[in-house]
């Protein structure tokens, strides 16, 4: 299974203000990952209707490994920033492929907020209720 180990702090998501840098927290250890994932990611922003109906191509055209390609989808498709379109999919016109997802996003949108509404919840029955989760942890 390939790692989707991210290398996260909030002084290097500060930081980040380009699809390089968010590469290197994507995928931190291995150069060939950031490359495809920077190629996967142009592609799909400029393609038409931000719709590829297959990534093969892309590691050709830009003399890639397909083997790393396939990693890199995986682990793209696993955290929720690409999704596969069936051809049963009204919406992208019964065609098969490639889009952006929404997941990612939504995902770190619910964690920041369940953080908030945890560190607020501030009741008396919420604090016995912590501290029996103390035993769990």
């Amino acid at each position: 299974m390939v790692s989707t180990k991210i290398e996260v702090s909030h002084n290097k998501l500060a930081r980040i203000q380009d699809l390089d840098e968010l590469a290197r927290i994507l995928f931190p250890s291995n150069r060939n990952h950031r490359r495809i994932f920077v190629a996967i990611y142009v592609e799909l922003k400029w393609s038409k209707d931000q719709f590829l109906p297959a990534l093969e191509p892309i590691a050709d055209q830009y003399q890639l490994s397909r083997r790393v390609l396939e990693t890199v989808r995986a682990k793209m498709r696993r955290l929720g920033l690409i999704d596969h379109v069936s051809r049963f999919n009204q919406r992208y016109g019964y065609r098969e492929g490639w889009v952006f997802s929404n997941k990612f996003s939504s995902a770190l949108n619910r964690l920041a907020e369940l953080t908030t509404k945890l560190r607020e919840q501030r009741h008396p029955s919420q604090e016995r209720k912590d501290r029996d989760s103390l035993g769990y942890v």
